[in-house]
């Protein structure tokens, strides 16, 4: 499983958390660059994080990177949060 999150340093939030199927490697690495590419239009690149994180399930993400998963529910159903 491929995990998409979007960490803002400052306030140590993730503002954005999506899962992909394996096989949907391509169509991650796509949005993280949309994603990337928009933060630094607006100039909040260096403010936030954008990463692409392969685990087994988000059990192992959780163990692994907490601090990105650290607000968000257990078993969280993946969710855009709004900006």
């Amino acid at each position: 499983m491929i995990f998409l999150i979007e960490f803002d340093r400052p306030t140590r939030r993730t503002l954005l958390y999506k899962t992909f199927q394996d096989t949907e490697l391509p169509k991650a690495r796509d949005e993280r660059l949309q994603i990337e590419l928009d933060l630094n239009r607006r100039g909040l690149l260096m403010q936030h994080e954008v990463v692409l994180l392969q685990a087994r399930n988000e059990e192992a993400l959780r163990r692994t990177h907490a601090r990105y998963l650290e607000h968000l529910p257990q078993a969280a159903e993946p969710v855009l949060a709004s900006k």
